[in-house]
């Protein structure tokens, strides 16, 4: 891999892992689009470490909700009442909503692994992103906040975020989906789905960086990653401040129908 297609894939995880039309399926469609000869385990290992610069952004981006959240739930946890304030059970919520996506990592691996090699798959799964996201728009009747979330649903959006292990679904899109269904509005469904991206994607990272020493020619892999990870993590950035802000006011469809389109282009061109 080198610099240039570290910065083109930056951009592309940057833009895409928050807006919900999947940086993962996008990340393994551009190789295939130019053609591009990427050793398959740098592939993977590249396409799972950039994910650290967008959880870099999520943390910058929601630092004091963050702060907020963990300092409240330590509070809580000396005071002996553990569900005492919105902070500490918004921190129980987020636990809860990561444990599906941990488990189904840990069982899933394998699975996942072998569909980051597959454009075919990639393009299926980003078809059911684009049903996904319809029928969140469709069912949700959009009427609850974030002060309003419950166990059920922190448990719901934590199932959602199982499904977006497989390249082509969308975490973000998956998540709010999950939110949707369980009726939240869009904002308070998409700053969950990005509160509930940090634990997993730290975990994720991390469980990632023992895969390097196994890459071929990993010295010369390095410099590629740590560009891919600041163009994604600046990117990334000012995704989540132009998705927040769209979703105020706009629903899901447009990114419903551009993920069919590139499904369609993807058949012609490149299956």
């Amino acid at each position: 891999m080198n610099i240039f297609q570290a910065i083109i894939l930056g951009i592309v995880q940057g833009l895409t892992e928050f807006l919900p039309i999947s940086s993962s399926g996008h990340l393994v469609l551009i190789p295939h689009l130019f053609n591009w000869n990427i050793p398959a385990d740098q592939v993977f290992v590249f396409d799972m470490l950039i994910q650290a610069g967008t959880l870099i952004a999520v943390i910058l981006y929601f630092w004091k909700d963050l702060w907020s959240i963990l300092t409240g739930w330590i509070s809580a946890l000396f005071n002996k009442k553990p569900f005492d304030t919105p902070e500490a059970k918004l921190g129980w919520l987020l636990i809860l909503a990561t444990i599906p996506g941990v488990l189904g990592g840990l069982f899933l691996n394998n699975l996942v692994e072998s569909a980051f090699g597959s454009a075919k798959m990639t393009v299926v799964f980003l078809a059911i992103t684009a049903i996904i996201l319809s029928i969140g728009e469709w069912l949700g009747n959009k009427q609850r906040n974030l002060t309003d979330l419950n166990w059920i649903d922190a448990l719901i959006m934590g199932l959602f975020q199982v499904l977006a292990l497989f390249p082509g679904i969308s975490r973000s899109g998956s998540t709010i989906t999950g939110g949707l269904l369980r009726n939240l509005d869009r904002e308070s469904a998409a700053r969950f789905s990005f509160l509930m991206s940090v634990p997993i994607m730290l975990g994720a990272s991390i469980v990632t960086l023992f895969d390097i020493p196994s890459i071929t020619n990993p010295s010369s892999f390095i410099p590629a990653l740590i560009v891919g990870f600041l163009v994604a993590g600046i990117v990334g950035y000012l995704s989540i401040r132009w998705l927040l802000h769209y979703l105020s006011n706009h629903s899901l469809g447009k990114f419903s129908i551009y993920l069919m389109a590139i499904c369609i282009l993807a058949v012609l061109f490149i299956l």
